[in-house]
C-alpha cells in the first residue's frame, strides 16, 4: 500500500513540474518578437489555393527536350523546366497523358480531384494518371516555386486542356 501511494506521489509530482514548466514557457514563446526579416514574411499558414477565376497565373515554362520515343507509333516525350511565381496557379485541367512533377526549389501544393492536396518541397515528384483532373499551385507570398514535368504520350495530345476528364 505504502509503496503504491509512493508511485501515485510521485507521479503528480512529475505532473505538476510538467504544468509549471510549460505554464512557464508559452508565455514566453508567444512574447517573442519576430526579427524585421521574419516580420515581413509571416503569413498566417495558408496553402489553400490562390484565386484561380483569371486562369492560369505567373507561370512560365521553358522547354527541356520534345523528341518522338523511338520504337513507337506517334509517341512522344516531353520534358519541361516550370516555374511559378509567388502565389502562381494553373488551375483546374487533366492531360491526356500522365505526368510526373519533380520539384527543384520552393514548396508547391497539387491537388486531384477527390483528393486531399499535397504538399510537395524540393526532390519530391508525384505521379498523375492520364485523365486526372487537377491543380496546382505556389502556396508562397514570396518565393518562386520550380518543378520540372515529364509528359509521354500520343504525339501532339499530351498538352493540359482546361476542366476536367470524364473517366
Amino acid at each position: 500500500m505504502r509503496e503504491q501511494h509512493g508511485k501515485i506521489s510521485m507521479i503528480n509530482r512529475m505532473a505538476i513540474r510538467f504544468v509549471l514548466i510549460v505554464a512557464i514557457a508559452i508565455p514566453n514563446l508567444a512574447a517573442e518578437k519576430p526579427t524585421r526579416a521574419q516580420q515581413s514574411t509571416i503569413r498566417p499558414p495558408d496553402l489553400g489555393m490562390p484565386d484561380a477565376t483569371h486562369g492560369k497565373v505567373g507561370i512560365t515554362h521553358k522547354s527541356l527536350l520534345k523528341s518522338d520515343i523511338p520504337g513507337t507509333s506517334g509517341q512522344e516525350v516531353i520534358v519541361w523546366d516550370t516555374e511559378y511565381a509567388p502565389r502562381g496557379i494553373n488551375p483546374r485541367h487533366y492531360h491526356p497523358a500522365a505526368i510526373t512533377f519533380h520539384v527543384i526549389s520552393g514548396t508547391g501544393v497539387w491537388q486531384e480531384d477527390g483528393k486531399s492536396p499535397l504538399t510537395l518541397k524540393p526532390g519530391d515528384s508525384l505521379f498523375v494518371p492520364a485523365g486526372a483532373s487537377h491543380a496546382h499551385w505556389n502556396p508562397s507570398y514570396t518565393e518562386s516555386l520550380r518543378f520540372l514535368e515529364f509528359i509521354a504520350g500520343e504525339k501532339d495530345k499530351v498538352r493540359p486542356e482546361p476542366g476536367q476528364q470524364s473517366n
